[in-house]
């Protein structure tokens, strides 16, 4: 199903601000190059990632799912002085080419890459953040969720990607593992009171959650 009105998004980005050259590559080459650029999180969706990073203005980042490192770079942008991002990604491919746009990137030096299961890297981190970003296989967010939320400054925030899977959620009838998933964790974030929420229709869904 497609969601999202290509001529409104088009629009949008004309009137938003651009996002530096290296991270303008990264999401071209991405394009040009990854079989699941699907998976990308896109200028708009960057763009708004950066804006919100600088309104929050975290110390500590934890991003879960890294891909090619574009969003993690546009994480950084709100960091305080001394703040750090960590992100995980599965897949060391995927890593390494992270790694390279890190290692030119002027807010590469805030960024730790830890590669391997997130289910297994996140309680050896031992930090209290002030942002999480949940974006990797999503039969697992509920498990990110619960496994960050604890650990979470109150006041803190969640951003939860995809959380309208391609409009598959919308459907009567979900058939997807993928879906049911998002699906579940929606409601699971929904009845859940030590936090608020909102979800916002940009790109592929993304949900704010504030803890309480």
């Amino acid at each position: 199903m497609e969601i999202i009105n290509q001529m409104a998004e088009a629009y949008a980005l004309k009137y938003s601000s651009p996002l530096d050259e290296i991270l303008l590559e990264n999401q071209a080459n991405t394009q040009a190059f990854h079989k699941h650029f699907h998976m990308h999180s896109g200028l708009l969706q960057g763009k708004l990632l950066e804006m919100l990073s600088m309104m929050i203005k975290p110390e500590k980042i934890l991003e879960i799912g890294t891909f090619t490192g574009f969003s993690a770079l546009c994480l950084t942008k709100g960091l305080q002085e001394g703040g750090v991002l960590h992100t995980i990604e599965l897949r060391e491919e995927d890593a390494e080419n992270a790694r390279s746009y890190f290692t030119r990137h002027q807010a590469g030096a805030k960024v730790q890459l830890h590669v391997g299961n997130a289910i297994d890297i996140i309680p050896g981190l031992k930090e209290q953040w002030d942002l999480v970003f949940i974006d990797a296989d999503k039969v697992s967010y509920i498990d990110y969720y619960e496994l960050t939320l604890p650990y979470i400054n109150p006041g803190g925030w969640i951003i939860a990607d995809n959380v309208l899977f391609h409009g598959e959620v919308l459907e009567d009838s979900m058939k997807g593992k993928n879906a049911k998933a998002i699906h579940a964790f929606n409601e699971h974030v929904a009845a859940d009171t030590r936090v608020e929420q909102v979800v916002l229709t940009v790109r592929d869904g993304l949900m704010l959650i504030r803890k309480l």
